[in-house]
């Protein structure tokens, strides 16, 4: 008579590493989150309810003063519109643009390769640096654009591009776009070639023209991929600071300042003031994004898996 082997146990976790379970993977994660994220948040809120000197000490608890004094500013609601508006204008162009050279990138022509290296160019480059460049570009006195415009016959004399708000705001718009596209397009371009190749065979079989081809296929399969570019492009250009310090560092007052650059201005005279001000922009972001997110139905997509 032969006995059976006894049936192996499953394999138990052994110890106090087994009840951790993924934690100890996932910690350092958690750790730089707290560090890198909500601590800094943390001591933005915390700072804008103290009197803080503007050399950096803390002169006692404050309450909501600097929130009533934030309010108070003339200039607040001027910045606040100009805030929208600028993040519309570069958004909505950049992802105009954007697409248009994705589906251009999308094609196969002499010198594609080139193509998209070259567009990478504004990304590569430091952002400042790119603004500081364009700056000195359209200087008054040493500027290459009054000169070129002067010799050409286009205008009568130099002009201070940066330093009238009508003019430095076009251009500081077209400066945002030409460094937010390449980020963009790759990320519309990489929504393109995951589109199946048999539903446009299956499409033409079936006599559909490319506008409806256009329609019907590539632009609902791009959805996620567009949603991503819009999303992230909205809080980078409502927290943009390097082009508009780079130009024009708000100026001439506040006339061409965002929220973000207005903060800034506010650390020169009043730290809590500007804390008060992070904290209500961080505020209007979150708010921004949870509203977009509600309305292009993406929570609902996401719940629905």
């Amino acid at each position: 008579m032969t006995l059976d082997p006894p049936a192996p146990h499953a394999a138990r976790p052994r110890g106090h590493r087994g009840r951790l379970g993924p934690l100890p993977w996932i910690a350092p994660a958690v750790l730089l989150i707290l560090f890198v994220v909500l601590w800094p948040v943390y001591e933005m809120v915390r700072t804008s309810f103290l009197r803080v000197s503007t050399s950096g000490f803390v002169r006692g608890s404050a309450g909501t003063d600097k929130y009533r004094k934030l309010f108070g500013e003339t200039d607040l609601g001027h910045v606040l519109l100009s805030t929208v508006l600028w993040t519309v204008a570069v958004v909505g162009l950049t992802m105009v643009l954007s697409l248009g050279l994705a589906q251009l990138f999308d094609q196969r022509f002499p010198g594609r390769r080139f193509a998209r290296w070259a567009l990478i160019a504004p990304w590569a480059a430091s952002v400042l640096m790119t603004a500081i460049g364009f700056r000195w570009m359209l200087d008054r006195t040493a500027g290459v654009l009054n000169t070129a415009m002067t010799d050409l016959g286009l205008i009568d004399g130099p002009r201070d591009w940066l330093g009238d708000p009508a003019t430095a705001w076009p251009w500081m718009v077209a400066v945002a776009v030409f460094v937010s596209l390449p980020f963009t397009t790759y990320t519309l371009l990489a929504g393109l070639q995951t589109v199946p190749g048999e539903l446009y065979e299956a499409a033409r079989v079936d006599g559909a023209s490319r506008w409806q081809v256009y329609r019907r296929i590539t632009l609902p399969l791009l959805r996620p991929a567009f949603l991503v570019g819009l999303v992230i492009n909205l809080i980078n250009v409502f927290n943009s600071f390097p082009v508009i310090w780079g130009m024009t560092q708000g100026g001439p007052g506040s006339d061409t300042a965002t929220t973000t650059v207005f903060m800034y201005q506010l650390k020169s005279t009043d730290i809590g003031e500007s804390a008060a001000m992070s904290v209500v922009n961080f505020a209007l972001v979150v708010v921004m994004v949870l509203v977009f997110l509600k309305v292009s139905g993406w929570t609902n997509r996401e719940e629905h898996r």
